[in-house]
């Protein structure tokens, strides 16, 4: 055997952590387990905001990728203590995350998604601090619904159509 020169030796790029191929990390899968959240997928989603009540979606991201979406997951559970009965909550498997955080405009991992009977309410991205979490789901759960960002706002007149195109300037 000869010692390998550099030419000897293979071209091995630099190697880049992967994605993780888990469904759900294993914090993710605690909160189905342990806390009843339901796992809901894009095609699921739209069943389960409909359900009465407030509830609560989680993105957690790529576990490898955005860690902090397993530390909103451990926080879930503890939201549930403070806000009890308040609301439900669900967790979307990584297969369905950007189909549904592009249905409702979601663009960051994590992001808790709020939704009221149906419609959707807010979000809340990335991990917070305990006092922001408190105030800001304290908040969610007392605002009106809204529209998701990605649905554009509606032009409406407060002029009556009169055919003239003076009211529009």
């Amino acid at each position: 055997m000869t010692p390998e020169t550099a030419s000897d030796t293979p071209f091995r790029p630099l190697t880049v952590t992967p994605p993780s191929t888990d469904p759900a990390a294993p914090l993710v899968m605690r909160l189905v387990r342990d806390f009843g959240a339901a796992l809901v997928d894009d095609t699921r989603v739209a069943d389960w905001t409909a359900l009465p009540g407030d509830r609560v979606l989680l993105l957690a991201g790529d576990a490898v990728r955005f860690p902090e979406g397993q530390d909103v997951a451990a926080v879930l559970p503890e939201l549930l203590k403070v806000f009890p009965d308040r609301f439900e909550v669900a967790a979307v498997p990584r297969d369905s995350e950007d189909a549904v955080a592009r249905r409702y405009g979601s663009q960051r991992w994590p992001s808790l998604l709020f939704f009221r009977s149906g419609h959707y309410v807010t979000a809340i991205a990335g991990m917070q601090d305990w006092d922001v979490y408190l105030a800001s789901v304290a908040a969610a759960l007392a605002m009106p619904p809204s529209r998701p960002p990605t649905i554009g706002i509606p032009v409406v007149s407060s002029q009556p159509a009169t055919g003239d195109d003076s009211a529009c300037h």
